[in-house]
């Protein structure tokens, strides 16, 4: 029987049609009967990989899955930056499953943290106490030292799936995700506050958040069909990530959001005043893309809602505060863990203590109208008009209507019996 042997291969420059030099890769392939096969791969031009070093690196992941089926024994040593290469090419492709922000974030973390402290040691060499070090010596807040961990943790699992080394070293590093400063959750009176000072769309778009506790990403990725104001509630179906549109962060996060109608008459309005009401339309259009894509998260927050944030003097806040504001109210008045939990559209219980059994429609409903009801108190809060004609609905089947069957009423709030 022949023995397994690690292939090298070859790297050649060899000159394409149309004279320009390219890099390709040869090496031999194992057939079904045992016989080998010579193939050869163009890697890239002269221009992508300028110099051998640089073809090198290329080439270094497709090499080890050339001998994946050869001894371990006989695997030239695999260094760190090798094995998250590969790891990239299988766990972090558009096909993985991962959202595009979940692989930006990944991405991130090996770049400017993790590959130049790490990517020359061969795994092997890679030990506990001394990445537990190297954590605790940054400057960095606990939370993303422990995502860091957990993500080093992972690209050392898939070293042990593809048989190149026997223990993950990550499993005994200690590092914790405690927060070092309490998180900032907004008073019902700063809400209300905050609330007076918007303009739209920043009014509607805070509101919207605060009374639903959506993630920034789904928020901004909402369109007008997504609202279904007959079952009073909001389809959560996607999620935009520098302005990519994805798939939502869990199958958690797809459940439908309940819309108390003081929300819906609140939408109604900013989407009578929106130069982009058509259905397929985004809530939150830029007119900067000319509503082909809604506003970026950050520039949208520091030019309408941190000027209003700073003259009431508050500080530290963000998108995710009022996803946290709206957890916290639903807690402080009492909800059950489990009505809580599908609320925020957590996964599982390690966020929201999964103890309780299925929250139905109902109660989920009843707790978010309770914080509509703190928060659009007339005691607290005197709704700004969002123009010197304000539009609300006269029933409930007006809002399926297309909008220019739609009749401007002079009051704001909804009529009896809708």
């Amino acid at each position: 029987m022949r023995r397994s042997r690690f292939q090298q291969g070859s790297l050649k420059l060899v000159e394409r049609r149309g004279g320009r030099k390219a890099w390709e890769y040869r090496w031999y392939e194992v057939q079904p009967d045992g016989s080998r096969r010579r193939r050869n791969l163009v890697l890239g031009t002269l221009e992508q990989h300028p110099n051998e070093t640089a073809a090198q690196k290329a080439v270094a992941v497709l090499r080890v899955d050339i001998n994946a089926e050869s001894p371990r024994m006989n695997l030239a040593p695999i260094s760190v930056q090798m094995l998250i290469d590969h790891y990239r090419d299988k766990e972090l492709d558009e096909n993985s499953g991962k959202t595009y922000a979940t692989r930006r974030t990944y991405e991130g973390y090996f770049r400017k943290w993790i590959l130049p402290r790490w990517g020359t040691y061969r795994v092997k060499d890679v030990r506990s106490v001394a990445v537990e070090e190297w954590l605790r010596s940054l400057k960095l807040s606990n939370g993303s030292k422990a995502k860091m961990r957990n993500i080093m943790h992972a690209v050392f699992n898939h070293a042990i799936r593809w048989e190149w080394h026997e223990r993950n070293p990550i499993t005994h590093v200690r590092q914790s995700a405690k927060r070092s400063k309490i998180p900032i959750v907004l008073s019902v009176d700063e809400i209300a506050a905050l609330l007076r000072l918007l303009r739209e769309p920043a009014r509607t778009a805070v509101l919207l958040d605060v009374l639903t506790g959506l993630r920034v990403g789904e928020l901004l990725a909402l369109k007008w069909n997504d609202i279904d104001f007959q079952k009073s509630q909001i389809s959560v179906t996607r999620s935009i990530v520098m302005q990519r549109i994805g798939d939502c962060k869990t199958e958690a996060s797809r459940k439908p959001v309940p819309m108390d109608l003081r929300l819906a008459t609140a939408l109604y309005n900013w989407r009578m005043m929106s130069p982009y009401p058509r259905p397929e339309d985004w809530i939150l259009a830029s007119p900067h893309s000319n509503g082909r894509l809604p506003y970026w998260p950050g520039a949208f927050y520091r030019a309408h809602i941190l000027p209003a944030a700073k003259i009431l003097g508050i500080e530290g806040i963000g998108w995710h505060t009022f996803r946290r504001t709206y957890a916290t109210l639903l807690k402080a008045n009492g909800e059950d863990v489990k009505t809580v939990q599908e609320l925020l559209r957590h996964a599982n219980s390690l966020v929201t203590m999964n103890l309780y059994a299925q929250a139905v429609t109902q109660n989920k409903r009843d707790a978010q109208s309770r914080i509509v009801t703190m928060v659009l108190d007339e005691n607290r809060l005197r709704l700004a008009q969002p123009s010197e004609s304000t539009f609300a609905y006269r029933t409930i089947t007006d809002l399926q209507k297309p909008i220019g069957d739609l009749q401007v009423v002079d009051s704001i709030g909804v009529p009896d019996g809708i």
